[in-house]
């Protein structure tokens, strides 16, 4: 389901409040700078987890008799967690963040900043133009980009976008994957001087 950013913030608008640009972040697949490291490392964790299972497996099938009960389950299970984790950094993630992405909605009005999003529940921010500081804008080349609304958080600012489980609370608010990223910074920098 395509959600209309206009038709999904026209709820959150106070009296006399006036949308000036709404819009939604890239859909689909996305890769980010992050994963020149994140798909290396997420494959080689991958590749060890199912070959630890591969062999947990066959050794215990291979065990005699009098092997302790025990320890037929306890190496299968030991990795089936390492296993699950694994198959999240490869493949799940990209999921996750598309299906995130697909329910967020970003608006700028005269007065604040609104980021509505959530995968299970929707989660609506509020950003005061008065009070907004630090605001950055990165570019890439087919002029799609990113507007990050506050202090970046040095390392963990690689991991925008990630759905990295517990990464989002040390991260800024931001508008991400926005196409036409510079005329929304342009909007958003005209909006914080008027008010």
């Amino acid at each position: 389901m395509i959600i209309d950013p206009t038709t999904e913030l026209s709820d959150e608008l106070e009296s006399g409040e006036k949308l000036l640009w709404s819009g939604r972040p890239r859909q689909g697949i996305v890769f980010r700078s992050s994963d020149i490291f994140l798909i290396p490392f997420s494959l080689l964790w991958g590749g060890f987890a199912i070959f630890w299972e591969v062999a947990a497996l066959y050794a215990t099938s291979r065990s005699g008799t009098n092997t302790p009960p025990g320890v037929k389950f306890v190496f299968p299970l030991f990795g089936l967690p390492f296993v699950v984790i694994g198959l999240y950094m490869i493949f799940g993630r990209f999921f996750t963040d598309s299906a995130q992405r697909r329910k967020t909605v970003y608006g700028i009005t005269d007065q604040r900043v609104i980021i509505r999003s959530g995968l299970f529940s929707r989660a609506t921010k509020s950003l005061n133009l008065r009070t907004l500081s630090d605001v950055t804008l990165s570019e890439r080349g087919d002029g799609t980009g990113t507007i990050t609304l506050g202090p970046t958080a040095g390392f963990y600012s690689w991991f925008y976008g990630t759905s990295w489980p517990g990464m989002g609370r040390n991260l800024a608010p931001c508008l991400d994957s926005i196409a036409d990223a510079k005329s929304v910074y342009q909007i958003l920098r005209r909006a914080q001087s008027a008010a």
